[in-house]
C-alpha cells in the first residue's frame, strides 16, 4: 500500500494532456506521476526531464527501456523494473528478449553493444557505483560520447524514479503488474510492496 496516495483526478486537471502523452506511450498512467503532483513544479520538471532522456534520438527507445530495466534491478525497485520490461514489450521487444534480460551478459538474444550498455546500467546503479575504466572501453566499441552520456542519463532518471517508488511503496498498476507476472517472474520478480 502506497505510504503517500496519489492526488485525485479532479485535482490534477492542469495535467490532464501531460498524462494523455504518457498514457499513449504507456498504456496506463503511473500513480507515481500524480503522486509527484503534490510537490508544486515537480510533476512538470520531472516531465520534461523524462521526455529528454527517454526520446533521445540518438538512442534506440527500446535500448533505453532495457538499459532503465537492468538499473532498476541492481536498485531493486520491483515498480520500475515492470514497468520498463512492459514499455520495452510495447516498444517492440519480445517477451521471450525480456524473459532473458536477467541473464544479458550470456544470453544470445542480446548482441555485444546491447551487452556494453547493459552492463553498464547494472554497474552504475549498483551501491556504490561499480564502473571502471574497462567498462567505458567496451561502450566505445559501439557508441560515441553523445550516446553513452545519454545511456548514463537514462541510468541516473531511474535512479531518481527507483528511490521514489521504494521508499512510497507505489502502487503498481494493473498492466505492468500482469506483464511482470507472466513475463518476469520466472526471475524472481513480484511486485512486494508495490501491490
Amino acid at each position: 500500500m502506497a505510504r503517500i496516495e496519489p492526488l485525485p483526478p479532479e485535482q490534477l486537471t492542469e495535467h490532464k494532456d501531460r498524462f494523455a502523452a504518457v498514457e499513449a506511450m504507456m498504456g496506463f498512467v503511473p500513480n507515481s506521476m500524480p503522486t509527484m503532483a503534490r510537490v508544486p513544479g515537480l510533476l512538470e520538471a520531472f516531465s520534461e526531464l523524462g521526455r529528454v532522456v527517454l526520446t533521445n534520438p540518438r538512442i534506440p527507445m527500446a535500448l533505453n527501456q532495457m538499459v532503465a530495466q537492468i538499473a532498476s534491478t541492481a536498485a531493486g525497485c520491483r515498480y520500475c523494473q515492470a514497468h520498463t520490461a512492459h514499455t520495452a514489450h510495447n516498444l517492440g521487444v519480445s517477451e521471450e528478449k525480456l524473459g532473458d534480460l536477467w541473464n544479458w551478459a550470456q544470453s544470445e538474444h542480446f548482441d555485444d553493444a546491447e551487452r556494453a550498455a547493459l552492463t553498464l546500467a547494472f554497474e552504475a546503479a549498483t551501491v556504490p557505483n561499480t564502473t571502471n575504466e574497462k567498462h567505458f572501453d567496451e561502450l566505445h566499441r559501439y557508441y560515441d560520447d553523445e550516446q553513452i552520456a545519454g545511456l548514463v542519463a537514462t541510468i541516473s532518471f531511474f535512479g531518481y524514479l527507483n528511490r521514489w517508488n521504494d521508499t512510497l511503496a507505489t502502487d503498481l498498476e494493473a498492466k505492468p503488474t500482469s506483464f511482470g507476472q507472466k513475463v518476469l517472474s520466472d526471475n524472481g520478480w513480484e511486485p512486494g510492496k508495490h501491490a
